[in-house]
């Protein structure tokens, strides 16, 4: 047998699993320094600062190694049992797997597991019920909206003609305003989900309205899917004609995209299709080519363990710890959006409370090992790259078994450190460096003490 240059001799492909996987590593080691040393910061750097991105998680380590798996080397375009290629026997029963669990996870009649993300499901969506041109509505992005319901610089702003609701003086959705929105605009499809909104979303309210109006609605909690699993949110699964969700921020699974429907998967569509059959073409073949099979297996573990005991038991604790985020922020004088949190999302306007923008924020809190991400808010006068706000989300911090008193040492950090934040418009932001040091060294301890499991 030969073997590249500069690549070791790996072990015969009757060798166990565990040996694949030390195999690989060692050739990356040995056949490229570059990459595996970056691998090696990146897992160092993960390590030593506190993640507190709304839109992430630490994925599951045992979901990791089924991404990182040899089911990448498979192409298997279609569904399981009408594939177009050889070679599915076993993806057929992981794809087929991973359906089953997620109709258990979440109470679902129909599971499509193949969607490359949240947006690619919501894009299946959007292009299989509806035609170009055809009105939408959707929360609006400075009120906590995602890009693909509808903004004007994404596809579905794009493609369809898309309007929008907001947020009542007290931070809420207004529901008064969504129906009126919808009776002016006549929508085909209204969208209920978000990404930057902290409170809970009233299926039934957004249904009446768009039965009304003759809409289909679509719920997209991929913000909340761990939070709807675990039974600390209602499920829209009842209400909405499609439920779509991503499967890494609160299921600490891969990056990837579900569809599910409820006892809407059998209505009959005008087109004399039903709506699952609508959807199930409408991903393939109108949206998406081949599925990364190797995902799917990724979704398939985390789907899995998104039904034990210890998950639910982490999402109560990613609940708790956001809430007890946003009332500590409250404590020390922070205007936070809403004035608290129902899920793992705490928005704070920082200009506001510190007289600093988002973006300054996000620098000066990154070089002591905070990370946040900038956020534009309700009347915002501040671009998207700027804002005025900043999203704080507590999916990381349960995932390392923080305790309240975490959360409390947390939110003194971020305290010290936008106190003596000033606003620049250098692309580099210099915190002094004296707090710099100390703050880190905190938070290095803080993450060192509350490691990820498995990290």
């Amino acid at each position: 047998m030969t073997h590249a240059v500069g690549l070791p001799a790996l072990s015969a492909p009757t060798a166990p699993l565990s040996s694949f996987y030390e195999n690989a590593l060692h050739a990356m080691e040995l056949g490229d320094p570059a990459l595996y040393g970056l691998m090696d910061d990146e897992l160092r750097r993960q390590h030593e600062t506190l993640a507190l991105v709304a839109s992430c998680s630490p994925v599951t380590p045992a979901a990791l190694l089924a991404e990182g798996s040899f089911f990448a080397n498979v192409t298997a375009e279609g569904y399981p049992g009408r594939r177009f290629h050889a070679g599915c026997v076993n993806v057929d029963k992981v794809e087929r797997l991973a359906v089953e669990r997620a109709k258990q996870a979440f109470g679902a009649r129909y599971a499509n597991v193949q969607p490359h993300s949240a947006s690619t499901a919501n894009q299946v969506v959007m292009n299989a019920l509806l035609k170009p041109g055809d009105p939408i509505l959707g929360l609006d992005l400075d009120a906590g909206g995602h890009l693909s319901h509808g903004a004007s610089v994404n596809i579905s702003g794009r493609i369809f003609d898309a309007h929008s609701y907001g947020l009542g003086p007290d931070g809420l959705i207004d529901y008064a305003e969504v129906r009126a929105q919808a009776l002016r605009h006549r929508p085909r499809l209204i969208v209920a989900g978000t990404t930057a909104y902290p409170r809970t979303l009233d299926w039934a309210a957004f249904r009446a309205i768009a039965d009304e109006v003759g809409a289909y609605l679509l719920a997209d909690i991929t913000h909340i899917a761990g939070l709807v699993v675990a039974g600390l949110h209602p499920s829209p699964l009842a209400h909405a004609h499609v439920v779509t969700t991503c499967t890494h921020k609160q299921l600490y699974g891969p990056r990837g995209g579900l569809i599910l429907l409820g006892d809407s998967a059998e209505t009959v569509l005008p087109t004399g299709r039903t709506l699952r059959q609508t959807l199930q073409s409408g991903l393939f073949p109108l949206i998406q080519g081949a599925p990364v099979v190797n995902s799917i297996a990724a979704k398939a573990y985390a789907l899995g363990a998104a039904t034990t005991p210890e998950f639910t038991a982490r999402i109560h604790r990613v609940r708790d710890l956001a809430a007890a985020l946003a009332e500590q922020l409250v404590g020390r004088g922070v205007r936070v959006i809403s004035g608290g949190t129902d899920n793992h999302i705490v928005v704070a306007d920082v200009l506001t409370s510190y007289g600093v923008t988002g973006v300054n924020a996000e620098k000066a809190l990154e070089q002591c090992g905070i990370l946040v991400n900038k956020n534009r808010i309700v009347g915002d006068a501040h671009s998207a790259m700027v804002t005025s706000g900043v999203r704080f989300g507590s999916n990381s911090m349960a995932a390392r078994g923080f305790e309240l008193a975490d959360v409390a040492e947390v939110a003194d950090l971020v305290h010290e450190v936008l106190t003596a934040t000033e606003n620049t418009a250098n692309t580099t932001y210099a915190l002094d460096p004296a707090l710099q040091a100390r703050v880190q060294e905190r938070i290095r301890s803080i993450c060192h003490r509350r490691p990820v499991a498995g990290y």
